[in-house]
């Protein structure tokens, strides 16, 4: 059973950095996607950035918004996912999700809706 629990979310102000951690049980890394995904009230969640590491490779995605800014990564070792946040902004601010579902399911990493398990969230709140 897969079980993912977000956290290191926070209130900063807008240039600052936060890295937001996500724990993994149930998954085999290099057979799933895991992604990071964030949602506003009134707005669908989006896709932020999504990884796949088969055989040792590394397949990293990432919404335009994002690119240059944020890097999402994995630690094997400790069955658990990365996402390091740097020059933050105000549009940043939204609630943080993890997700996971095995790589045969996905076809575009970034769509929430191609992914079953999820995490139950963490804030980030980024100030002006």
């Amino acid at each position: 059973q897969v079980q993912l629990v977000e956290s290191g979310g926070g209130s900063v102000q807008a240039g600052g950095s936060l890295r937001l951690s996500c724990a993994a049980s149930g998954v085999t890394y290099g057979f799933y996607w895991m992604g990071w995904f964030r949602q506003v009230p009134g707005k669908e969640r989006e896709g932020v950035a999504s990884i796949y590491t088969p055989g040792g490779s590394t397949y990293p995605y990432y919404v335009d918004s994002v690119k240059g800014r944020f890097t999402i990564s994995q630690d094997n070792a400790e069955n658990t996912m990365y996402l390091q946040m740097n020059s933050l902004k105000p549009e940043d601010t939204a609630m943080y999700y993890c997700a996971a579902d095995r790589a045969s399911r996905i076809r575009f990493p970034l769509m929430s809706s191609q992914y079953n398990y999820w995490g139950q969230g963490t804030q980030v709140t980024v100030s002006s």
